[in-house]
């Protein structure tokens, strides 16, 4: 494998990528990146594909709020291969698969270089079972006007529009991550589920009912017609206080820390805290445990819309039997409450689906919580070093990089399992009984957690913009 990737580090340094800034970026210039990258994106979700047949399905529909893309336009893919290939590289990483040295300038090249090639692999592989799998369908009227009736010709026009919405995503996710305020990947996730919250809260369409859909509108139509607010309004008022309690808990969870203290080895007086956080590894991880359940979803819908049926039938978008329902994800009430809601099935069956969900939200937040943290550079090793070049230690302890890494293991690692599962948990509560809006129980988690880890960026920026010296701590400069 080492021998290989040599081979191939010319290709891997040669991978297009946004140039990073020369010096410290102003806080101001920060966020003018962020918000033209936020404007942008909006404007790429209003622009439908060329050549969809309207009746076309979306393979992604249940995982759209996590995967931030909106269904049927150019950036239809979202980041569904950026976090894909964070999966693969991930386990190739954390198997020892890949020996790169990321401590190394050669080592990160090497390694942002085989990242990026990654998710050009998995924007082709994602999107060409989207046009072939026979779930974005092309328009035989245009293939007819612009193509003599060759349909084919349409579906290769849609695979590329959909490929470079893949692109167009990556590099400005690496804009943000370079020149903005946090990553694109959690930007892109807070804009598309805030959007369908909003939507949840003040939509006045009625769709299913004579009563709008939206929380408030819902509320009012039904009090000023007299209307049973049992009948109509018991699942809504669920969602209402489990997306309080979601928004409550993630809060008070986010400022649950360990503070380690820290002194300055030569400046006498000079102190600092570094918070070891009980969500350590953040709710990222959970992305890739969901967008993991997505593509085994959209394999399943593949196999089966070409005939073969052995890991299971669907309907729709919707798994009905064998494998691929019980590995399918619980989004609400509708999908175990079987003694208010027809299923359609045993409830050993559907208790069988729940458990098998949970275990895999639990026990996967745990694992990719370690995993993330390790590519990331927030294990005890790369903490320890970063401390280390400040110019703090620990008060009490020797001045030793081997020193330090062993203190911190006594925390970094159990509060990442323990906050993995944490996640884990709050993510199946939320899944259960549903939230507000079209986003799952996991995204409402997610933007949470996401928006509040922003502000305490922002509030940090503001901090190093003041007090510049900090910059070497944080590792900014």
């Amino acid at each position: 494998m080492g021998n290989l990737l040599d081979r191939m580090e010319p290709l891997l340094a040669a991978m297009p990528a946004v140039k990073s800034p020369e010096g410290h970026v102003h806080f101001k210039n920060k966020m003018l990146w962020t918000i033209a990258i936020l404007l942008l994106y909006f404007f790429l979700t209003n622009i439908p594909v060329f050549g969809l047949d309207p009746s076309s399905q979306d393979a992604f529909l249940y995982f759209r709020a996590l995967l931030a893309g909106e269904s049927g336009s150019i950036v239809h893919l979202g980041i569904g291969p950026i976090v894909t290939a964070s999966i693969v590289l991930q386990l190739l990483k954390g198997a020892d698969l890949i020996p790169i040295d990321t401590s190394e300038t050669r080592g990160q090249v090497m390694y942002m270089g085989l990242q990026k090639l990654l998710i050009f692999v998995m924007i082709i592989l994602e999107a060409a079972p989207n046009l072939f799998g026979g779930f974005m369908r092309p328009d035989l009227e245009i293939a007819q006007a612009l193509f003599g009736g060759n349909a084919f010709a349409v579906s290769f026009l849609i695979f590329l529009q959909i490929c470079l919405g893949g692109v167009l995503v990556f590099l400005m996710d690496e804009v943000v991550t370079k020149w903005g305020l946090g990553s694109g990947v959690g930007l892109f996730i807070v804009a598309g589920i805030s959007q369908s919250l909003i939507n949840g809260f003040l939509n006045w369409e009625a769709v299913a009912d004579p009563y709008p859909v939206g929380f408030f509108p819902r509320l009012f139509a039904i009090g000023l017609s007299g209307g049973n607010y049992i009948q109509y309004f018991g699942t809504d008022m669920l969602a209402f206080v489990t997306t309080i309690a979601i928004f409550l808990i993630v809060v008070y969870v986010e400022s649950t820390r360990i503070e380690i203290p820290l002194a300055h080895a030569r400046v006498r007086g000079a102190r600092a805290r570094f918070p070891v956080k009980l969500i350590y590894a953040s709710v990222l991880p959970m992305i890739l445990v969901r967008v993991l359940q997505a593509n085994v979803q959209m394999f399943g819908m593949f196999l089966s819309n070409i005939g073969i049926n052995i890991f299971g039938t669907f309907d729709g978008q919707n798994p009905v039997s064998g494998l691929m329902y019980y590995l399918a994800p619980v989004n609400g009430p509708q999908d175990w409450m079987w003694w208010v809601h027809d299923l359609g099935h045993a409830p050993w069956e559907v208790l069988l689906r729940l458990g098998i969900d949970t275990t895999f939200m639990i026990v996967g937040g745990a694992i990719f919580a370690l995993f993330w943290v390790k590519t990331a550079g927030l294990d005890s090793s790369h903490v320890a070093r970063q401390i280390q070049m400040s110019g703090m230690q620990i008060p009490g302890y020797r001045r030793n990089l081997q020193v330090l890494e062993r203190y911190l293991d006594r925390y970094i690692p159990r509060v990442t399992v323990i906050g993995g599962v944490l996640v884990g948990l709050l993510s199946v509560f939320a899944n259960l009984f549903g939230v507000i809006g079209a986003v799952t129980g996991t995204g409402l988690l997610l933007t949470v957690s996401i928006t509040y880890r922003l502000y305490e960026q922002v509030a940090s920026e503001q901090i190093m913009e003041m007090y510049p010296f900090m910059r070497q701590f944080f590792g900014r400069e």
